[in-house]
């Protein structure tokens, strides 16, 4: 074990995979002598050299069409676009191509490719640099969407992703990348964050696609989130002295719903977090699925605590992302009924 930031981590995985797989290429705007926006590639080049750790022109089409033709053709491209606000150019190349391959060739060709992008709020980047796009990868069939809350599970899930034969959407709360903080004076979101999100296994090892994990046992109340919001709703539940039984999803697509069914079917309350906006936001998805499966066990409605529906403030980033005193407004009003 490692005391590791989430960067320090997600450029363990690509390091590790890039020294047991040479078919396996990192590439991006700014990813290769300058070792990326955030440093997450740092190193790589040097290691490998440029024909396997590269930059790219200022084209995120080209950057995730090439990554497609790539793991078509036998690599396993990692494509780093520089924050998930600059996806919409390649959002035709995610979805009409890359999740589509293995389908649309009757299984002939696949895309085992993964493109990595830093998502979320916290670093005061307004409305070009902090949005959380996840629902609109989660609707496309072929895709799977992946977003870590701590440098151990960052780590083993991008692997499992370089691994996987299927194209993977990871997305990085750039929020959590040296430790989730509140921004104003370096404290921590919860008072354990600091310790549970540095302890990382050295080495190769994976965390399954698909599997969520209880980040909070409890009784109460069970609460569903993913990135950062996890750690929000920790500190929520210390707050309020709720019994709160905290769900960190891992993976959106695929859902690990037997996971969520049996905490709900045990709490009887069901509150959801998550920073992206509201309207169509993953939010109302497991909404959906929390009614249609567990509806007999409900004691109260379920709640949803999120970003508001109004493009990404900049002066107000604060007051637009949940905090601790939102989500525990939203624990009290479960608890009423």
């Amino acid at each position: 074990m490692a005391r590791k930031t989430m960067i320090e981590a997600i450029r363990d995985a690509m390091d590790i995979t890039m020294e047991r797989d040479p078919n396996v290429v990192v590439f991006g705007q700014d990813v290769g002598y300058f070792g990326g926006v955030f440093r997450a590639t740092e190193g790589l080049q040097k290691k490998f050299g440029a024909s396997r750790c590269f930059d790219t022109p200022i084209s995120e089409t080209g950057i995730v069409g090439a990554a497609v033709g790539m793991a078509a053709n036998g690599l396993r491209p990692v494509a780093e676009i520089q924050f998930a606000d600059y996806m919409y150019p390649a959002y035709d190349q995610i979805v009409s191509e890359a999740a589509r391959l293995r389908y649309r060739s009757a299984g002939d060709f696949v895309a085992p490719l993964v493109v990595r992008m830093p998502c979320g709020g916290g670093i005061f980047g307004g409305q070009t640099h902090s949005q959380s796009p996840e629902a609109l990868f989660t609707h496309v069939a072929g895709l799977k969407t992946v977003i870590p809350s701590n440098p151990a599970d960052a780590k083993g899930l991008l692997i499992a992703a370089i691994e996987d034969d299927d194209p993977v959407v990871f997305l990085e709360p750039k929020r959590l990348y040296n430790g989730p903080f509140d921004g104003y004076n370096d404290r921590p979101i919860s008072p354990w964050s600091k310790h549970e999100l540095g302890e990382t296994p050295d080495g190769h090892y994976t965390v399954p696609i698909g599997k969520a994990a209880v980040h909070r046992q409890g009784t109460e109340l069970t609460v569903l989130s993913y990135g950062t919001m996890v750690h929000v709703a920790g500190a929520a539940a210390l707050e309020t002295g709720i019994d709160a039984e905290i769900i960190d999803l891992r993976t959106l697509v695929p859902l690990d719903i037997d996971c969520i069914v049996q905490s709900v079917e045990k709490t009887g309350r069901c509150v959801i977090v998550h920073e992206a906006t509201r309207t169509s936001g993953f939010g109302a998805e497991l909404a959906a699925e929390v009614q249609e499966r567990c509806f007999y066990h409900l004691e109260t409605p379920i709640l949803r605590v999120t970003g508001w529906d109004t493009p990404y403030p900049h002066a107000q980033e604060w007051d637009y992302f949940p905090g601790p005193a939102r989500v525990a407004r939203a624990f009290r009003q479960a608890m009423e009924a």
